[in-house]
């Protein structure tokens, strides 16, 4: 697999190195070299790019800027990898759904563990595509994973792992069982819920989605799942009480 690769830096010598590194890794090609976020900005209109490597700091456009300006292409947005002398962009980044962050100074071994995270990023992605079109001819079955950002990296989660997700603003904690940590992603809670299925899994409240195959016990305005208590919100109650009637 070949992935077309761009790098942006308005620093010759540190863009130099990149592209020098881009080109001596098999996996990658690079299709173009830009020194501001603006040239870069120009430059996507005119070729197909997957991959950028991007600095921060610029002068008119920084790398960040340009960021939120191609995520606003959806799926079809190339992917990023900052490179930067400032560590304090690093959450930032993570919110603009970068593949990694490179600190200045790198050598080629962080550089190449970096693009690595894009190889398999993009595998993922293509083996994903096959699948569904394989899907479209066959009947439909319900995936039994999803995959989440978490940490700079897609993490593939089984649903049937899952006893409860917290909503927390920006981010989610999906509880797992025989985790005793949760993980946290970068996401909402209606995103999250949308991904899921509806028979598997219902949003009882405004801060919690629950695996229904995992609720231990139900009292009037509440469930349990393990030792959490969940309260059941009042928008939620008729939705939930028309699952529960099944059973009654």
């Amino acid at each position: 697999m070949i992935i077309n690769c761009i790098a942006v830096d308005d620093e010759p010598l540190a863009l130099g190195l990149v592209c020098a590194f881009i080109e001596q890794t098999p996996f990658l090609k690079l299709v173009g070299r830009y020194s501001s976020a603006v040239e870069a900005l120009v430059g996507l209109q005119d070729q197909k790019v997957d991959l950028i490597f991007l600095d921060i700091q610029m002068p008119n456009l920084n790398g960040m800027e340009l960021a939120r300006v191609l995520d606003s292409r959806g799926a079809n947005k190339p992917r990023i990898i900052f490179t930067t002398a400032y560590n304090q962009f690093a959450i930032e980044g993570y919110r603009v759904d970068a593949l990694d962050y490179l600190l200045k100074p790198f050598n080629y071994e962080e550089f190449l563990h970096a693009s690595n995270k894009a190889l398999s990023y993009f595998e993922l992605i293509n083996r994903s595509n096959s699948s569904t079109v394989t899907a479209s001819a066959a009947p439909a079955e319900e995936e039994e994973y999803l995959f989440l950002k978490i940490e700079y990296q897609l993490v593939r989660i089984a649903l049937n792992e899952i006893l409860y997700i917290e909503g927390l603003k920006d981010y989610v904690k999906i509880y797992l069982q025989d985790k005793e940590k949760p993980l946290l992603s970068l996401t909402s809670l209606k995103a999250l819920e949308e991904k899921l299925p509806s028979k598997r899994f219902m949003r009882v409240h405004r801060s919690f989605i629950v695996s229904l195959n995992k609720i231990n016990s139900i009292t009037r305005n509440a469930l349990q799942i393990g030792k959490v208590n969940i309260t059941v919100g009042d928008q939620y109650k008729e939705a939930f009480g028309a699952f529960l009637s099944k059973w009654n």
